[in-house]
């Protein structure tokens, strides 16, 4: 390290881990104000001062078939990255999630002495408990989201630190609502759902009909819907609105959440941040035949959101592949809409979860990481 001001790698790919990334840095930012950090990043980490090599989308794919039609593009990738950080050394390397493609770079890295912090434990304890061999191999330190995490890794002899979740600091306790429905231009009184399909191409290909499907089957006067849109993708969905009127906003995936009064949601972080927002969901999830065929049978906890894992119990409807259909996504809408004892004990139970995971994530991980290189 270069006196107070150390050199971080990033890999980040996707929405959410550019959003998580980001949010990290603000804190690392705050330790060190003279930082730099380079790799793989995307559009809110280079507004952190980030220089991107390449841009996140390049890992934005899901499931198997993405990833073989990908393959050599990202390990070309994968390949060039570590001999560029290789070279220039920074303090310590830092994967964001995206575990199918950071792991093998963090071995590469640890193995030519750079220090490596995964940051976002894989979910060894819902589905594919074997990887952590390959956490063992790839991270000195393990950044984790939740508070049952760290025994697991210590078990193993991995180092690691319950952090919390970043966006439990980011979200406010008390919900925006008003000014959330402003920004959007969203009537007051009004019934508001949002729909979040999700940020990949191959969501939007699987999950955005049958959400849309939904609110075709949902709308009557007085209700709206509104469908955030990662940047690049509104071309995929409009064509499949087909006459349904739906209010379509670049982003503003968080502005949606506050004003809504109920969402259909893509399984993934956005059901995190539904409620880290308080908001009743319904999950949804649809993918590749040949990716459900490889990964059914292989969960070993019986929910798929993390809402529902956190709980450890069914708080929200998951509707997952063959399920997932618009009548059965609007049906469970209805009755939450007509349910409010059960929203109310949803809010409740949500208010308990931001608690939770409200650990100054920013603080503890920069701690986490100044004791691993000595700083």
């Amino acid at each position: 390290m270069t006196g107070s001001a150390p050199r971080f790698g990033f890999v980040a790919g996707e929405a959410s881990g550019d959003l998580l990334a980001s949010l990290l840095l603000q804190g690392l930012r705050a330790r060190w104000p003279g930082l730099t950090s380079q790799g793989i990043g995307g559009p809110k980490m280079i507004a952190q001062g980030f220089e991107t090599w390449w841009p996140h989308s390049k890992l934005s794919i899901f499931g198997y078939v993405d990833a073989l039609m990908n393959l050599r593009e990202l390990l070309s990738i994968r390949r060039q990255l570590g001999t560029r950080l290789i070279s220039s050394r920074p303090d310590v390397f830092i994967g964001v999630d995206a575990p199918d493609f950071n792991f093998g770079l963090e071995t590469r890295l640890r193995e030519a002495g750079i220090k490596t912090v995964h940051f976002v434990c894989p979910s060894i304890w819902a589905w594919r408990p074997e990887r952590i061999v390959k956490i063992k191999a790839a991270a000195d330190h393990v950044l984790c989201l939740f508070p049952f995490e760290p025994e697991i890794l210590r078990q193993a002899d991995i180092g690691a630190t319950y952090v919390g979740h970043p966006l439990a600091d980011a979200i406010p306790m008390e919900v925006p609502r008003v000014a959330a429905r402003a920004a959007l231009m969203l009537p007051e009184d009004d019934t508001v759902i949002a729909l979040l399909p999700g940020s990949r191409r191959s969501e939007i290909n699987y999950i955005a009909p049958a959400l849309i499907g939904a609110a075709r089957l949902l709308a009557r006067p007085g209700r709206r819907f509104v469908i955030p849109i990662v940047p690049g993708l509104r071309a995929l969905v409009e064509p499949l609105l087909g006459g349904v009127d739906i209010q379509l906003v670049d982003g503003q995936s968080h502005a949606a959440l506050a004003a809504c009064d109920l969402t259909l949601v893509a399984s993934g972080t956005a059901t995190l941040e539904a409620a880290l927002f308080k908001r009743p969901m319904v999950v949804a999830y649809r993918m590749n035949a040949l990716n459900w065929w490889r990964m059914k049978g292989r969960g070993l906890l019986p929910w798929v959101s993390l809402p529902n894992i956190l709980a450890r119990d069914f708080l929200v409807p998951e509707l997952i592949q063959q399920d997932c259909t618009p009548e059965n996504l609007a049906r469970e809408a209805e009755g939450l809409l007509a349910d409010a004892p059960r929203r109310a004990v949803l809010h409740e139970r949500f208010i308990q979860l931001h608690e939770l995971l409200r650990q100054d994530t920013a603080r503890r991980a920069s701690d986490a990481i100044a004791t691993l290189i000595g700083a």
